[in-house]
């Protein structure tokens, strides 16, 4: 961001009104920007369909949240009944009516052309291109365009709240001038392109991650040139660490997804007891579980010191273990599956793993944290930042493949 839209910005912040800006009742806008109705700028297309008992149509679905449209399977006329539906028309603005609220919109193409929508599926074109339809559907994506949408969707929660088009047609829109739009609509739409390939390379690493952590962790597959394993009961690998009246040490939350972080980092109101003198102390190198959640995955490896609430167990490792090691290995299906045996309760919601049950479990494990299996090569490995290229031998692949038991 540039000095000189860093200053309008703050002109604007404080009211005052930047030279080629203008004040009106929606705010400080740019001299060429208007406040517009949005019946002045969308005009209903309607093409109903004559229905044939034994011809297959395609209906469209409008996803929530601005995700776009989606295709049903094809029915025969007589399975659409008495329902009255429209052939959907090339470049219209669409929302689902029942889920506008909930952003139900989208446009639709030259790929929709033959395809059906029901009454709910209502269909805007832009009258005299006074409205890029990208870019509407950007606004409405906004808070102020969210807005929009459910004050014109009066009810109750879900499906009493209907879109009223009158309401929604009355509604008011900032507008630029068209060209302004579709630029605005072409560089979001390559923002929108760009996060959704990280996303799906994300999702891939992730994948990526969790195959190895099955392999590398079960034994099913060993780093070339490593042999052996040390098989323990947990309670031989983890003390308890009980230490309480560590009032000024700084308080933590223990999270399924993002491990033992700051409890301030956490968007959520704090409900902890303002005595902390039994808050457990948790130190760097530590491993941390939710008791009651400790068979759902809820558990990490601590970078912080700090303390928690009683309501979870510390875990403190020996020193002949990696802790990060064990850390990865409570992840994995096999042995949350044992936390979930060795837990207490009638029903899952009563279901706890307290350390009298944790430290009877029995798993396997490599040699100690001088090995090179629990090297920073492996951690590599885990996330995926360095290929594996051994294999494992004959005789090791007739092991079971569970490398875990339990009494």
């Amino acid at each position: 961001m540039t000095p000189k839209i860093k200053r309008r910005i703050a002109q604007i912040r404080r009211g005052e009104i930047p030279e080629g800006y203008k004040k009106t009742k929606a705010g400080i806008l740019p001299a060429d920007w208007n406040v517009h109705i949005l019946g002045d700028c969308l005009s209903r297309i309607e093409k109903p369909v004559e229905v044939k008992p034994n011809e297959l149509y395609t209906q469209i679905g409008i996803r929530s949240h601005g995700k776009g449209l989606f295709y049903k399977e094809p029915v025969t006329g007589a399975a659409l009944g008495n329902k009255s539906v429209y052939w959907i028309q090339p470049d219209c603005f669409i929302v689902n009516i029942v889920f506008a609220w909930e952003q139900a919109i989208g446009k639709t193409s030259q790929s929709e052309v033959g395809m059906i929508g029901s009454h709910r599926f209502p269909m805007y074109r832009p009258i005299n291109d006074r409205v890029d339809i990208d870019y509407l559907i950007s606004y409405l994506l906004t808070k102020r365009g969210t807005d929009i949408l459910e004050h014109a969707s009066p009810g109750g929660a879900g499906r009493n709240r209907t879109l009223g088009q009158e309401h929604f047609l009355k509604s008011k829109i900032v507008l630029p001038p068209i060209v302004e739009q579709q630029k605005i609509a072409a560089i979001l739409t390559t923002q929108d392109k760009v996060i959704e390939l990280k996303e799906k390379r994300l999702a891939e690493k992730q994948r990526q991650k969790k195959y190895l952590m099955q392999q590398l962790l079960t034994g099913k597959k060993r780093l070339p040139g490593f042999s052996g394993a040390g098989r323990d009961r947990l309670g031989k690998l983890f003390l308890e660490r009980k230490k309480t009246n560590c009032e000024s040490l700084e308080m933590l939350a223990i999270t399924g997804t993002q491990g033992i972080i700051p409890r301030k980092e956490l968007d959520l109101k704090d409900n902890s007891s303002e005595d902390k003198s039994k808050y457990l102390r948790v130190c760097v190198g530590d491993i941390g579980y939710n008791t009651m959640r400790m068979w759902q995955g809820v558990s990490a490896y601590s970078d912080y010191e700090g303390i928690v609430s009683p309501a979870y167990t510390i875990l403190k490792p020996s020193s002949s273990i990696n802790a990060k090691y064990f850390a990865y290995l409570f992840k994995t299906p096999e042995i949350i599956f044992l936390f979930y045996r060795f837990s207490q309760g009638l029903v899952d919601d009563t279901r706890n793993l307290k350390y009298e049950n944790f430290k009877k479990i029995k798993v396997c494990y490599p040699p100690d944290v001088n090995s090179k299996p629990q090297s920073p090569r492996f951690f590599l490995l885990l996330t995926g930042k360095l290929a594996c290229s051994g294999r494992t031998s004959n005789r090791k692949s007739k092991r079971k493949k569970l490398w875990c038991s339990f009494c």
